[in-house]
C-alpha cells in the first residue's frame, strides 16, 4: 500500500480542504531544455475548489504550473494535451479523490502505455484528498502527501523544488518485483455480452486485444489470448447452443404426438370391438410402431430434458467457467496473473507471484514431474476460488498462523491445504 507521511486525521476531510499557508520558500529548480513546467496537475474537475487554490500558491512561489483547464490545446485529444504537458513538465502532481479514481485515472488507464512512457522519468506526487480512496495499483508503492497534513504545503514545495536526479524511487515503474504488487487486485473484466447474457449462457470475451492494465505485467501477450479463447470455449459445450434445445424440443413434441396418435387410435379400436383379436391383428403396424416407440421415447426426451435444466442452471456454467479458468491460469500464473469467477459476467483478475508456492510443492513431492503435477492439479481445481478471495480480500476461513508466501495474506498453497481439508482432491 501507498505509505503516508503522516498519518490522517479523524476529521472529515471533505470538510478540510482550505489549502495552509506555505511556512517557507523554496527556490524552483531550473527548467532545462524541452521543459515549459515545473510541475503537471491532474485533478477531477469536480475538485477544483481544492485545486485552484493550490495552484495559484504555487506559482506565487515562482513554480510553473501546468494544468488542463488553462494549459490544453484545443482541437486535440485530452491524451494528445496529457502527453505533450507531463513530457514538457519536471514532475507530476495527481491529486487522488474518488472521482479522480473513477475519472480521470481511468482516462490515463485507458491508455497506460503512452502515460507509462511519458512517466518513465518523471517523479510522481500523489496527494491524497481524504482516506479511502482506492489507489490505483501502480502508484501503491508511492509515499503520498495528506490534504490534511499541517505541513503538507511546506512538504510539497520541498518535494517540487528538489531536482530529480536528487529525488529516489519516485517513479512509476510498469513492473515491479512481487513484494510491491503481490496480491493486489486489477480492474475485472466484464463480458462483452453482459447485457443480453442469460443464465443459461456463458459469458463472453474479447480476445483481440489485451486491457491497457494487462499490458504492463503480460509479456507474452498470446498467453492472454489463448486463457480467454479457453473460457469462451465453455459457449460450445453439447446442448448449449438454442439451435440444439429447439431441435430437441421439436424431437420431443413429435414423440409426444406420436404417443397421443398411436394410443388413440389402439382405443378406437377397442371400443369398436373389446373382445375381437382379430381386429386388434388388422390394426396397420405402423401404428404398433409409433405406440411402442413413443412408449421409449417419451421417457428419454424426460431424461434429455432434464439434463437441459441442469445446462440451464447458472451455478453449471459457472462450474464449468472455472474449470476452464484453472485451465487458463497455467498459462497466466507464468505472467504473475490469476483469473477468478463467481458468476457468468465478471472474471476477477490479481497480480500474484506463486514462485513461492511451487518450491513448497517441489519440496512437498520428491520428484519433480509429481510436483509440477501436483501443482498444476492445484491450478486447475482451485485457482478460481483463489483469485476470487484475493481479488475481494476475503477468504472463507481464518488466517493460517503460520507464514506463507504472501506477505499480509494467505498465499495460494496455504489455500490449497485449507481447501483440501474439506474437499476431495478431484
Amino acid at each position: 500500500m501507498m505509505e503516508p507521511m503522516n498519518s490522517f486525521e479523524s476529521a472529515d476531510i471533505r470538510s478540510q480542504r482550505a489549502v495552509p499557508p506555505s511556512p517557507s520558500v523554496y527556490a524552483p529548480p531550473t527548467l532545462r531544455d524541452g521543459e515549459c513546467y515545473h510541475v503537471f496537475i491532474s485533478y477531477s474537475s469536480t475538485d477544483y475548489q481544492w485545486t485552484h487554490p493550490l495552484i495559484n500558491q504555487l506559482e506565487s512561489c515562482g513554480l510553473q504550473v501546468c494544468y488542463h483547464e488553462r494549459d490544453f490545446t484545443p482541437g486535440r485529444t485530452v491524451l494528445e494535451n496529457m502527453s505533450d504537458c507531463i513530457q514538457e513538465s519536471q514532475k507530476v502532481l495527481l491529486v487522488l479523490s474518488p472521482e479522480f479514481v473513477r475519472s480521470r485515472w481511468c482516462l490515463l488507464e485507458a491508455n497506460m502505455s503512452l502515460f507509462r512512457d511519458c512517466l518513465e522519468r518523471k517523479p510522481i506526487v500523489p496527494v491524497l484528498l481524504e482516506p479511502g480512496v482506492s489507489v490505483p495499483l501502480h502508484l501503491c508503492h508511492l509515499t503520498y502527501l495528506e490534504a490534511t497534513d499541517p505541513d503538507f504545503m511546506n512538504k510539497l514545495l520541498k518535494v517540487l523544488c528538489t531536482p530529480n536526479k536528487q529525488l529516489q524511487g519516485s517513479t512509476v515503474v510498469p513492473f515491479q518485483p512481487p513484494s510491491i504488487y503481490n496480491g493486489k487486485a486489477l480492474q475485472p473484466l466484464i463480458a462483452a455480452n453482459d447485457e443480453r447474457l442469460c443464465k443459461w449462457d456463458s459469458g463472453q470475451f474479447s480476445d483481440m486485444e489485451v486491457p491497457d492494465q494487462l499490458r504492463l505485467v503480460i509479456e507474452d501477450h498470446d498467453k492472454y489470448r489463448e486463457a480467454v479463447r479457453m473460457i469462451n470455449s465453455v459457449s460450445q459445450v453439447w446442448l448449449r447452443p438454442k439451435w440444439v434445445r429447439a431441435l430437441i424440443y421439436f424431437i420431443g413434441g413429435i414423440f409426444v404426438g406420436g404417443l397421443f396418435n398411436g394410443f388413440g387410435a389402439l382405443t378406437v379400436y377397442y371400443i369398436e370391438d373389446p373382445f375381437n383379436i382379430q381386429v386388434f391383428a388388422e390394426i396397420p403396424p405402423a401404428i404398433f410402431v409409433v405406440a411402442i416407440f413413443s412408449l421409449f421415447c417419451v421417457p428419454i426426451g424426460l431424461v434429455i430434458q432434464l439434463c437441459l435444466w441442469k445446462s440451464d442452471d447458472e451455478k453449471y456454467i459457472v462450474r464449468e467457467m472455472q474449470k476452464a479458468i484453472g485451465q487458463a491460469n497455467k498459462l497466466l500464473s507464468e505472467e504473475k496473473v490469476l483469473m477468478g469467477c463467481q458468476s457468468n459476467s465478471k472474471i476477477y483478475l490479481v497480480y500474484v507471484s506463486l514462485d513461492g508456492c511451487k518450491h513448497e510443492f517441489a519440496g512437498t513431492f520428491s520428484e519433480q514431474t509429481i510436483a509440477e503435477e501436483m501443482f498444476e492439479r492445484a491450478l486447475i481445481f482451485f485457482s478460481s476460488g483463489y483469485a476470487c478471495c484475493l481479488a475481494k480480500r476475503h477468504f472463507p476461513f481464518p488466517q493460517p498462523s503460520s507464514t506463507g508466501h504472501l506477505e499480509g495474506g494467505v498465499c495460494f498453497c496455504q489455500y490449497v491445504s485449507q481447501q483440501l481439508s474439506t474437499e476431495q482432491w478431484k
